[in-house]
């Protein structure tokens, strides 16, 4: 029952992206976005979220936030024995993972080991060390790739199954898991935990803006949470924060970085910061809050994400004179550099039938109107006002680096195992835009928070992107569902352990 209503929430949280560009822009959206969370909000409260009047006054542990670090967490808890809550400001649950389109990234899995795939825990540690620039936190990037294999088999135990592999930037090995028929992670992985939530019968409150987490004799007490415009508050012995990053806030954005004024973001609207901004009133730590991740292939007009699956599976990027200028599978970081110091500041993802088959997201791109095609580069380049000759001349040297493996002019590595060479042939105009915010609140491998000296506020846990330090000064792209599914799970079994 709850498949329907989150494929639709997937398309209305793509659409909602743009909070960071233009103010029409955001305003059109917002329009849309408000519209859209009415008519789908009535169908899922029958389907699945709780209805107000049926909020206690008294739980084991609340958990603020209901995207996937938070119903990983419930589900935890709840099969720990205990009794938790999740309160979701938005209308709807899902958050930014909604929004997530390549995969998981997991190291030494089941489905690797099937498909023939040599990957190690070490090799993962220290590829994501080095894309963060080796400023990662190593206790908790340790932590993550050592469960991330048993993540995945959690996750499969429950229904969700990831076993499409692909690659991403900064990585050597396919490690980066997808459903079945290679669609986006985002919508299915909500889905799939939004039906364990509902079969636990873990209650779900949406509509329920949690404005501060209350505290006695130095331990977290509790929450204060609006719902119907009235405040309520809830008691309890632990308290797990999932509420998200702060990459929909412009004032918190440019405040760190008063270069990103004017970027679009890729976040869903409740990217706010609010978990950030509550625990930091309680005490707790900040760090690296000024490392903002800017992704190269976001679509500008509606601020939504062009997955990085689509160059894994063997995309290019061309400048508008049609030439290839970037390693497409360097960091996220190294990409939008060198996208940047072109005349346009943009770029075109070039791909064609063989990639549109293996990644099922660029239906969706298609159906919004982002994508050219023709049958032939020629034609393509028209489209794209692009000149033919130098255009066909780089697909055809792309082709013969990808038949001798080996790309002579950046060093390409990964993300070869086809050439572009089905018809049809195809072009999505992309520049960067916000994606990610690396900083946030300090955690232990436990996802305790720590306070200023380093030490745990007691009862209080975070996971997701509201925490800091896991990816360093760069994020690998797949490791944010792998962050939120790791440490979403252990903040629900240590917040129960606490509670116990």
């Amino acid at each position: 029952m709850l498949k329907t209503v989150t494929t639709s929430l997937a398309v209305m949280f793509l659409l909602a992206g743009c909070a960071g560009g233009k103010e029409t822009a955001k305003k059109d959206e917002s329009k849309k976005t408000e519209s859209s969370s009415s008519e789908v909000t009535t169908g899922a409260s029958e389907k699945g979220y709780t209805d107000p009047k049926d909020m206690k006054d008294k739980y084991d542990i609340v958990i603020v936030g209901a995207g996937g670090a938070g119903m990983a967490a419930a589900i935890e808890a709840k099969d720990e024995g205990k009794n938790p809550v999740i309160l979701e400001k938005m209308p709807v649950a899902g958050g930014n993972t909604l929004k997530s389109s390549s995969g998981m990234n997991a190291s030494e899995t089941k489905f690797q080991k099937e498909q023939g795939i040599k990957d190690s825990n070490d090799k993962f540690y220290e590829e994501t060390l080095k894309g963060g620039h080796g400023t990662n936190d190593k206790e908790l990037l340790r932590y993550y790739v050592d469960n991330s294999a048993d993540a995945i088999d959690w996750l499969d135990g429950m229904g969700i199954k990831l076993n499409n592999l692909t690659i991403t930037g900064g990585m050597s090995e396919k490690r980066t898991h997808r459903p079945e028929d290679g669609s986006a992670v985002g919508g299915y992985l909500v889905d799939g935990l939004l039906r364990n939530v509902h079969e636990k019968e873990i209650p779900l409150f949406v509509n329920a803006d949690v404005t501060e987490i209350t505290e006695k004799d130095g331990a977290v007490s509790g929450v204060k949470v609006k719902v119907d415009k009235k405040e309520k508050e809830i008691s309890s012995k632990a308290i797990v924060v999932t509420t998200g990053g702060f990459g929909a806030n412009p004032e918190m954005l440019e405040k760190e970085k008063p270069e990103l004024k004017g970027y679009v973001t890729t976040n869903s609207e409740g990217s706010t910061g609010d978990g950030i901004k509550m625990i930091e009133k309680l005490g707790g730590q900040v760090v690296d809050m000024d490392q903002i991740q800017i992704h190269p292939t976001v679509q500008q007009d509606k601020g939504i994400l062009i997955g990085e699956a689509v160059r894994g599976e063997g995309g290019i990027l061309v400048s508008q004179e049609g030439k290839r200028f970037v390693n497409e599978m360097d960091t996220r970081d190294n990409v939008s550099a060198a996208e940047n110091k072109l005349k346009e500041k943009s770029s075109y993802l070039v791909f064609d039938g063989g990639v549109k088959e293996r990644v099922k997201a660029i239906d969706f791109y298609e159906k919004q109107g982002f994508v050219k095609k023709s049958d032939t580069i020629e034609g393509l380049a028209k489209e794209i006002e692009m000149d033919a000759s130098v255009l066909k001349e780089t697909v055809d040297t792309w082709n013969k680096a990808v038949a001798d493996k080996k790309d002579t002019e950046f060093n390409r590595e990964t993300g070869m195992d086809k050439g572009l060479e089905k018809a049809d042939f195809y072009a999505i105009k992309v520049a960067p835009g916000i994606h990610y915010t690396m900083g946030g609140i300090k955690v232990n491998n436990k996802t305790e928070v720590l306070d200023k000296d380093g030490k745990a506020i007691t009862g209080l846990y975070a996971s997701g992107e509201l925490t800091g330090g896991l990816h360093g000064q760069n994020r690998i792209g797949g490791n944010s569902v792998g962050d939120i599914i790791v440490f979403g799970r252990q903040s629900g079994k240590q917040s129960a352990t606490f509670v116990k």
